[in-house]
């Protein structure tokens, strides 16, 4: 199964308490959407920047992508 892993940067000082309230809308997103076998989550890249995460199914990717708008996407591989 393709997945992708759609991505939302935040930086600065507050950059980290801004991703975690971010992953609270994607999960909310995804229940109200019903949609399965999602993760969602923040990863940290330094101390100024965090990034939130939401890794949905390949065949999801176009819709999610123009009603979401990531700042970017990568294949997720695991």
């Amino acid at each position: 199964m393709d997945r992708i892993k759609l991505i939302w940067d935040f930086r600065g000082p507050n950059a980290q308490p801004i991703a975690q309230h971010h992953v609270v809308h994607l999960k909310e997103f995804v229940a109200d959407e019903g949609l399965e076998n999602t993760l969602c989550n923040t990863e940290k890249v330094t101390e100024m920047h965090y990034v939130a995460y939401l890794v949905v199914e390949a065949q999801h990717m176009n819709d999610l992508r123009e009603r979401l708008k990531p700042h970017r996407g990568q294949r997720y591989l695991q």
